[in-house]
């Protein structure tokens, strides 16, 4: 699964200068935790990472570019983001 992740978050880098590695990272991680979260509370079959993987890079070339400004609108992630920023990496 780190595979993954390293992945998509250098695609989100690549997306959004405006956020450093931890921040996409911790993006990565929140939008992959909250695909299969949401997929498993609707009842449906797991389909595996490839199958959220997909989902996950369509959300970052869809919206990547703005995920930066989502905190303001959605503070449930703030504390997420937060604590991505204190990171030193």
């Amino acid at each position: 699964m780190n595979d993954y992740h390293e992945k998509l978050t250098k695609l989100l880098l690549n997306k959004n200068d405006h956020l450093s590695y931890n921040e996409a990272r911790t993006w990565v991680e929140l939008l992959w935790d909250d695909f299969e979260t949401t997929f498993a509370r609707a009842g449906q079959e797991y389909m595996g990472s490839e199958m959220t993987e997909r989902v996950v890079k369509q959300w970052i070339e869809n919206y990547g570019d703005k995920l930066h400004d989502f905190t303001t609108t959605n503070p449930k992630y703030e504390i997420y983001l937060a604590h991505a920023k204190n990171i030193l990496h």
